[in-house]
């Protein structure tokens, strides 16, 4: 059964949430450009963000990075470790190349900040630590410790971070994710689960001019297997399938011998994952002479909007009433790594700025969520239990 503590303990009347001072270390991290695939630049704002730390009451874990990613920072308090408590996950990669920022520097325009990862997910992370800085400034420390995970390959689906979240989420009671809030502030407490599958296609090179019998298209083939993907979408059930890469053959007068297609899958719901990763993985040919050959799996499971998940959405509804805003939650496609902890622990997502534009050139956070959620996380560490 989940406890929370009541809204009139550990206030903090000392505690600073003033949007400039938070804008300022966000613009801090933002201006450290980190490319998934630049682990060098990574590790740059994983010391950064280190040093935050040093003069507060946690021990740090730096784990290094394998297989060309960078590297992982585990930040506990020193206190409640002896118990399960609160596991944050943020990360600190993002989509953008190196260079982007002179495309969309740091500006501030109206209520608006702009720069490659503000929106995803540098404002949220940033958030986080501030509220944990504030959290340590009042004498008295809440029960549940709290560890701040922050990764470094969450962009590219956390190949060599799943492994740590995952054992992380499950000592943990609570975990709190600071993707970005969604369509005008609303938290995440759902997430459709994501497979990734590969699809190699091998037939028989033949003159498609003067022996076009002896050939078997592997790009024919090809063609049958996506029209079987295409046939899987069922937007009812909230299955989609996207072959999102296709390629094949090799010059228009030769029958192709090899085609080849990357596919994306996205489930609501568990049961749905075992039937379509099961008929992805079970694609045949059609064509004599012709081998499908399928890989993958379904890398992110389903976030289902469970009763833990779900107390603790009520819970965070109400503190954020009392800050002054509503809390409305909401459920989308897109995957995180709440959706590695929220099978076994209440998770809760889309904690982090409120903003639009991920991933693109126009990519920004509002000002004014700044301070609201910041407090929402300082009230959220201050009173589960």
């Amino acid at each position: 059964m989940m406890r929370f503590e009541g809204t009139d303990i550990f206030m903090a009347s000392s505690n600073s949430f003033d949007s400039q001072t938070i804008l300022a270390g966000i613009r801090r991290w933002v201006e450290i450009e980190t490319p998934t695939e630049v682990p060098e630049q990574v590790n740059k704002l994983t010391s950064m963000v280190a040093d935050h730390y040093r003069d507060l009451p946690v021990t740090l874990e730096r784990v290094a990075g394998v297989d060309g990613y960078g590297d992982h920072l585990v930040v506990r308090s020193t206190w409640g470790q002896d118990r399960p408590g609160i596991l944050v996950l943020s990360h600190l990669d993002t989509v953008h190349p190196m260079g982007f920022i002179e495309r969309l520097p740091f500006k501030v325009e109206g209520d608006s900040a702009f720069g490659p990862g503000i929106y995803d997910m540098k404002g949220g992370a940033y958030i986080a630590y501030h509220a944990f800085r504030e959290l340590c400034v009042a004498p008295d420390r809440p029960p549940l410790g709290i560890t701040h995970l922050f990764t470094s390959d969450e962009e590219i689906g956390s190949p060599t971070s799943r492994g740590l979240i995952e054992a992380e989420g499950r000592k943990a009671r609570y975990v709190l994710v600071t993707e970005p809030a969604r369509d005008g502030g609303k938290i995440v407490t759902g997430r459709k689960g994501v497979g990734r599958f590969k699809i190699y296609i091998k037939g028989v090179p033949a003159h498609a001019g003067s022996r076009p019998e002896d050939g078997r298209s592997a790009v024919r083939e090809l063609a049958n297997v996506i029209q079987t993907l295409e046939g899987m979408n069922d937007l009812k059930r909230g299955v989609t399938v996207n072959v999102g890469v296709v390629r094949g053959g090799t010059r228009p007068n030769v029958t192709p011998e090899e085609a080849y297609a990357e596919v994306d899958l996205r489930v609501p719901g568990i049961n749905d994952a075992e039937e379509f990763v099961g008929r992805i993985l079970g694609l045949t040919s059609r064509t004599d002479g012709v081998t499908v050959t399928v890989t993958g799996e379904l890398n992110r499971p389903p976030y289902e909007k469970g009763n833990a998940g779900a107390s603790l959405y009520e819970h965070a509804k109400t503190l954020a009433a009392e800050i002054g805003f509503e809390l409305i939650d909401t459920h989308t496609g897109g995957g995180s790594d709440g959706n590695f902890t929220a099978p076994h622990t209440g998770t809760l997502d889309g904690l982090g700025v409120d903003g639009k534009g991920a991933h693109t050139h126009y990519e920004q956070l509002y000002v004014s969520s700044l301070e609201p959620r910041a407090r929402l996380l300082h009230r959220l560490y201050q009173t589960l239990r």
